[in-house]
């Protein structure tokens, strides 16, 4: 049975067509009421520059006043028109701001008093953070467990998540939050046929919490939906940014030229005496999990904070998560030189590669050997598609683009930040499976654009504490 999701999860339903033309109302009068603000405002400061300029004074501190004032109007209408709820605790600590501009005021600090009140209108509009949910764990694993077709649905179990469930509890969608920003991770998971209405539960909440939506890894079979204004409330606009990697068990093997480089990395190791074991993460003992940990800390990866968001799951060797796989090579000498890290979805038959692992002085060719011998192990086991990565812009590093001005300036910027990013390292990869998937999707407000990518890029790349639990399911 699958456990109830958190009451955090269930958004407000239902928005009548009365209670909708009554909002459309108000956000018009709130419209005019924020252009008229605005127009107050840039007056203000024109005519403060020209008095500034004309050498009168006299003017300036009244000047100041209604730009402080203007300023916090403008910020407190926009925050009206998002629909973000004002709480005890919001207006608590506008009123404390308050509270401390009017003694700057008293004291002979003007200055310092209008910031406090700018300050105080941003606090009691400020956005409402989203509340992780760990106990949804079990529920969510099991929804992924359900999920085939999708490389994403496995990172949806990832830490500091909160989640959206149907009514019925068979589809769920996870997202996050940040400064306003409702961020989606992927697809929905679960009951296809509850995907809709979990898109329409979320959108609901949404509204009621003044965040916009950005959806980051969407899937073409979503575009549709998540493009209905009628739906989001936003026009939300469809930019690719890469596709999948993902390789079909049945039809893999190393035969044919275009598998010659790919071969030779795997008999190279074969040669080196390089041996592999696929193992359960939950059945990792102490004794193997010290080795693998030692791997980790020589890798060069910083193994004390962890990345990413919507296509990496976190938790590494804590065995919190279900249905976890790892493969690791040993040398000659018996000693762990590598290991890789797949998450499954659909009841084993989808395998997606969370992070792989290897010692600096690794030989060559172990990351492709893993792979191969994941892939041979999957066929044995059921498994039907086995995801290795997601290629951002992959007209980077292939196509009929690489002569192109535009294409070697962004190539060079790629080259310049393989440190952190290691695009080019990935493209030689991948290149060698001949295994490029599905196209994936960030949908956004374009007006958001700029706040967008500074939280994308802050959920994937910002660095935070690993998960440091143990399983939910002993």
């Amino acid at each position: 049975m699958t456990p109830s999701p958190a009451p955090a999860s269930r958004p407000p339903t239902g928005v009548t067509a009365n209670a909708a033309g009554v909002d459309a109302h108000r956000r018009l009068r709130l419209h005019f009421l924020r252009g008229v603000v605005m127009l107050t405002f840039a007056g203000s400061v024109a005519a403060l520059v020209v008095d500034h300029g004309t050498g009168r004074i006299g003017h300036e501190s009244a000047l100041m006043s209604l730009i402080a004032v203007s300023l916090a109007a403008t910020v407190l209408l926009h925050g009206l028109l998002l629909g973000r709820p004002m709480t005890v605790a919001h207006g608590a600590t506008a009123a404390a701001a308050v509270l401390l501009g009017a003694v700057a005021v008293v004291i002979g600090h003007p200055a310092d008093g209008w910031i406090c009140l700018v300050l105080a209108a941003a606090m009691l509009v400020r956005p409402r953070a989203s509340i992780a949910q760990p106990d949804a764990l079990p529920a969510v694993s099991s929804l992924v467990n359900e999920t085939k077709g999708d490389p994403l649905a496995p990172f949806a179990m990832a830490a500091g998540k909160s989640y959206v469930f149907s009514a019925d509890g068979t589809a769920a969608l996870a997202y996050r939050s940040l400064a306003g920003l409702a961020v989606v991770s992927g697809d929905p998971i679960g009951n296809r046929t509850r995907h809709p209405e979990v898109v329409a539960a979320f959108t609901t909440l949404c509204r009621t919490r003044g965040w916009r939506i950005v959806v980051l890894g969407a899937s073409e079979s979503l575009l549709t939906l998540w493009s209905s204004r009628a739906v989001t409330g936003d026009r939300l606009r469809a930019i690719p940014i890469g596709r999948d990697v993902v390789v079909e068990v049945s039809g893999f093997d190393l035969v044919g030229r275009r598998m010659r480089n790919l071969r030779q990395a795997v008999q190279r190791t074969r040669n080196a005496g390089i041996t592999t074991e696929v193992v359960a993460e939950s059945d990792v003992d102490s004794a193997l999990r010290a080795e693998l940990l030692d791997v980790m800390r020589q890798s060069g990866k910083a193994v004390s904070s962890e990345r990413g968001f919507s296509m990496m799951l976190g938790g590494a060797l804590t065995g919190r998560y279900p249905g976890v796989w790892l493969i690791y090579a040993r040398d000659r000498d018996g000693r762990i030189q590598a290991f890789q890290r797949y998450a499954s979805a659909g009841g084993g038959t989808e395998l997606s590669l969370d992070l792989p692992w290897r010692r600096s002085g690794a030989p060559n060719g172990i990351d492709e050997r893993l792979t191969v011998d994941m892939i041979t192990w999957a066929q044995l086991h059921g498994g039907e598609r086995i995801s290795l990565a997601f290629a951002p812009f992959p007209d980077l590093f292939g196509g009929d683009h690489r002569d192109e001005v535009g294409v070697r300036a962004v190539r060079t910027l790629a080259h310049v930040g393989d440190r952190l990013i290691k695009l080019e390292s990935l493209y030689r990869y991948v290149r060698k499976f001949d295994a490029l998937g599905e196209r994936r999707y960030v949908l956004l407000p374009l007006v958001d654009i700029l706040p967008a990518a500074a939280a994308l890029l802050t959920l994937e790349l910002a660095p935070h504490r690993p998960t440091q639990l143990t399983s939910a399911f002993r």
